[in-house]
């Protein structure tokens, strides 16, 4: 079984990835994830993309089409243009709030495998010493604040455990951002934001 240890480090370690991608970004890669799925949803998504193309094309027909020389040809363009068009906002509002609903389940997914379960931790372990600190070593002072609030005295509670973790983690990704930032430069943009050709020698 995990220790307690690495539990709490990985559960902040979790929490510091998904800030750092983007809680959005992570939404919308696993909508993207979902809409692969066999479901109900892939068939609407699908017949949703056949009713965007749909409307395109009428709409080049229509605009190809003279509605004073080929009136009964652009009128039946039209209709079916204004079908397709309504098919597909119709579809866009029920995909829009499948979207919305399935963001939400996301949303407190995350949050109760995340900060949630790290509450829950803190709570039901605030008695458990997460590690034994060398006797002798600290004074009382320090050893009360490292055991606060609820381990034993001469042990690092969970709590102050946690806090080493929130703090230490985004440090060391700091640390490893901007060693990977030196190591690897970014190509140099004139300010223009376009890269200038070579200039010939005549």
């Amino acid at each position: 079984m995990i220790s307690l240890l690495l539990l709490v480090f990985l559960v902040h370690l979790a929490i510091y990835i998904i800030n750092t991608i983007g809680a959005s970004t992570v939404d919308n890669l696993l909508w993207l994830l979902y809409l692969r799925l066999p479901t109900t949803l892939l068939q609407d998504s699908r017949k949703h993309q056949e009713l965007k193309r749909d409307v395109v094309q009428f709409k080049r027909e229509m605009n190809a089409t003279s509605s004073q020389d080929e009136f009964a040809k652009w009128a039946k363009l039209r209709r079916r243009h204004d079908k397709a068009l309504d098919e597909y906002e119709a579809m866009n509002r029920s995909i829009g709030a499948q979207k919305t609903s399935f963001e939400w389940k996301v949303k407190t997914a995350r949050w109760i495998s995340t900060n949630g379960f790290k509450i829950f931790l803190q709570f039901y372990y605030s008695k458990t010493p997460i590690f034994d600190l060398p006797p002798g070593w600290f004074p009382y002072p320090v050893e009360w604040i490292l055991s606060f609030p609820r381990a034993p005295l001469g042990t690092v509670s969970i709590q102050v455990w946690g806090s080493v973790c929130a703090t230490v983690i985004p440090l060391s990704g700091d640390i490893v951002t901007s060693v990977v930032q030196k190591i690897v430069p970014p190509q140099a943009i004139p300010a223009g934001g376009k890269s200038e050709a070579p200039k010939k020698e005549l």
